[in-house]
């Protein structure tokens, strides 16, 4: 039992982490696409003509958000095909998770700012801010305020 408390040397904890790491991605990765796609085509919708100016810059600012955190929830794909094979596979679980938290962050600020946008636009109402604010902690509680709790709560380490 080596001192993660398995059976497992280094290259099979790499493997096993590599894979878990995969499957986050794939998941986070498929609802990154489908949102930034639907972006791509607002801007061709008639009614983005008439939108305010303060809503096409929250727009910019969102799409821009969408491709910054598509980059970084692809990017563990990249690095896994150009270092496959190289020996790095530990040191690419590393750089690879890094860039997935780096995407599940770019991933709250693009959800943030789309959903700010649509509720502008869709109500009009001075409350959008504070419901906004509402699902952004709700996201914040459950993406990293649990998960580091339970870390905190039950590391031994």
């Amino acid at each position: 039992m080596n001192e993660w408390g398995r059976h497992e040397t280094e290259e099979e904890r790499a493997d096993r982490k590599w894979g878990e790491l995969i499957q986050e991605v794939r998941v986070a990765q498929t609802g990154v696409q489908i949102l930034f796609g639907f972006l791509l085509t607002v801007v061709f919708q008639q009614k983005y003509a008439s939108l305010e100016q303060t809503d096409k810059t929250i727009y910019i600012i969102t799409v821009i958000l969408g491709a910054a955190t598509t980059g970084a929830l692809i990017g563990p794909v990249s690095l896994h095909r150009l270092v496959s094979g190289r020996r790095v596979k530990a040191e690419a679980v590393e750089w690879a998770s890094r860039m997935t938290l780096a995407g599940l962050v770019l991933l709250l600020a693009t959800m943030t700012s789309s959903l700010l946008l649509v509720l502008r636009v869709a109500t009009h109402n001075p409350i959008v801010p504070w419901i906004v604010s509402v699902v952004v902690a709700w996201y914040g509680l459950c993406w990293f305020v649990v998960p580091m709790w339970t870390l905190r709560r039950h590391t031994t380490r």
